[in-house]
């Protein structure tokens, strides 16, 4: 595999996890619902879904822990890293017309560091 861990190849998985989760805040905290002037953070999803979404996202960090040792995908794994902290800081301190700008700012930012990793990694395959 010229170098390339196994754990590596789990970044498409993540890569749909992360398109799932931008769709998803966007019918959570979408333009719709700041119109109807509802606030989301009253209207949890269901315990099944918050669970999957919990446990997907614990393993998300651990696989980025884990992708920390191959040389190759280090500065994508900071950068994975920073933007969720940094996001997750605006977030914590934004109101609730401004959540929805950052995800998505968010989402992209990951989204596509995602695409450059797996781009990275099939260029390390061949």
């Amino acid at each position: 595999m010229s170098g390339v861990p196994e754990i590596a190849f789990l970044a498409p998985f993540f890569l749909v996890f992360e398109l799932v989760q931008l769709v998803a805040s966007e019918r959570l905290v979408g333009v719709k619902q700041i119109e109807r002037g509802s606030d989301p953070r009253l209207d949890a999803p269901s315990q099944r879904m918050a669970a999957i979404w919990t446990i997907t996202l614990t393993l998300y960090w651990l696989w980025l822990g884990m992708m920390m040792v191959p040389n190759f995908a280090r500065a994508h794994v900071i950068v994975l890293l920073a933007t969720s902290l940094v996001g997750y800081a605006l977030r914590r301190n934004a109101g609730l017309k401004w959540i929805l700008v950052i995800l998505t700012f968010e989402g992209a930012i990951r989204i596509g560091i995602l695409v450059a990793l797996i781009g990275r990694i099939w260029r390390r395959m061949y």
